[in-house]
């Protein structure tokens, strides 16, 4: 059932208060989310080259355990190495022929770590504990049944909105810049592990920064706070791109005092807080769509690591906000625009049991005008649903 309604609330930019948050690529929960779904990747492109289709799995299930390290301004060296268990279900055998499914998943992940933390070497500063076992009979059985387009392996609810308000592409903006290549080259002292927080009262927005400086480039408490100087330099710069009218307000590393050596900085080993500090786990870090805006409908499914062909807590989420992107960019005149999506478990992934938009419109619109339209994208979206399914196998969406 596809139902077009008018969306009865304000406008995210009407509301006096509006908060965003990023986790960056370093930050724990980040790094569980980003791994596991390589590693459903990685098993997806296993499973087709082998069998010709992706078989049963959901690497969602995983923790990153923090390490312990001894620091100091110059460098430092890691005690204990980090634990990162891989957890859920997989497929082991099929067709006769074994799987080498922790292999994989070991490799993948630290491949990860390979591609993102520069200064993380997973050999030595990571252990990994797989705990995967084969997934039921019910739910294998899913993968072996007929028909040209999967049945949806739960009832779950997604929501996707669009498009992002000024804070939100703000805060988003601000930790892929600060996370970014030429960033990154400008000052190595920088770690990876980015948490942006955001909060705009009427036309005023405060950003709340935290980003480590790495040991090895720091060799004094009075070197740590003059780069902090000029990195915030650059900050405010960024962000004043995206200020709009009203008063920008920028705070960066807000637990340093001076004059209390290591225990007055946020100095870093590795560029992430998983070394010693913080843990991570699956499912605590952004939405699919790379934020956490509290002032929006959020779904409660963690879509990191789920199979990209039936489990419909990675589908619909990922879906839902491609859907509310598709119908604002193709039809004039809607300001908003809010995609929910339900599945059945056992129903037919292009069949959601309902699938509605809830549009915020122009002054001087319609839902009438518009709603076929809108019915339209809807139908075609799910027409095409193995294409995006496969796009999802191939880890063309992000999802954090």
């Amino acid at each position: 059932m596809i139902i077009v309604e008018m969306f009865k609330g304000k406008s995210i930019t009407e509301h006096r208060v509006e908060i965003v948050e990023r986790k960056g690529t370093g930050h724990p929960d980040q790094i569980c989310d980003s791994v596991m779904e390589a590693i459903s990747v990685a098993l997806c492109r296993e499973y087709l080259d082998r069998f010709g289709t992706i078989l049963h799995h959901n690497i969602d299930k995983g923790l990153l355990a923090a390490g312990r390290i001894e620091k100091h301004f110059g460098g430092g060296r890691v005690v204990s190495p980090m634990e990162l268990i891989i957890g859920d279900r997989a497929t082991f055998r099929a067709a006769g022929r074994e799987i080498p499914v922790e292999e994989i998943a070991v490799e993948a992940a630290k491949n990860w770590f390979r591609k993102n933390l520069r200064f993380v070497d997973p050999e030595q500063h990571l252990h990994c504990r797989v705990a995967l076992a084969p997934g039921s009979d019910e739910l294998t059985d899913i993968f072996s049944r007929s028909g040209e387009v999967m049945v949806a392996n739960d009832t779950s609810a997604a929501v996707g909105y669009y498009p992002f308000s000024p804070t939100e592409r703000t805060v988003l903006g601000m930790e892929r810049f600060l996370n970014g290549k030429e960033f990154k080259e400008r000052f190595p002292q920088t770690g990876e592990d980015i948490k942006v927080m955001g909060a705009r009262n009427g036309k005023n927005l405060d950003l709340t920064i935290a980003m480590p400086l790495l040991a090895r480039y720091i060799a004094s408490e009075q070197e740590y706070f003059t780069s902090k100087n000029s990195i915030l330099a650059e900050m405010q710069e960024f962000a004043a791109r995206f200020s709009g009218e009203g008063r920008l307000t920028l705070h960066f590393n807000s637990l340093d005092m001076p004059g209390r050596g290591l225990g007055g900085v946020y100095l870093s080993l590795l560029g992430t807080s998983a070394e010693d500090a913080d843990s991570g786990q699956v499912g605590r870090g952004n939405r699919v769509n790379g934020l956490i805006s509290i002032n929006r409908p959020m779904g409660t499914e963690a879509a990191a690591g789920k199979n990209p062909v039936s489990h419909v807590g990675k589908i619909y989420n990922i879906l839902s906000h491609k859907m509310a992107r598709e119908i604002h960019e193709s039809i004039d005149g809607i300001k908003e625009v809010y995609v929910l999506l339900l599945s059945r478990i056992g129903a037919p992934v292009d069949c959601p049991q309902l699938a509605t938009a809830q549009l915020l419109l122009e002054k001087g619109r319609k839902i009438t005008e518009i709603s076929r339209k809108v019915q339209e994208i809807f139908e075609r979206e799910f027409a095409d649903i193995n294409r995006f399914c496969a796009a999802l196998a191939r880890g063309e969406y992000p999802i954090c």
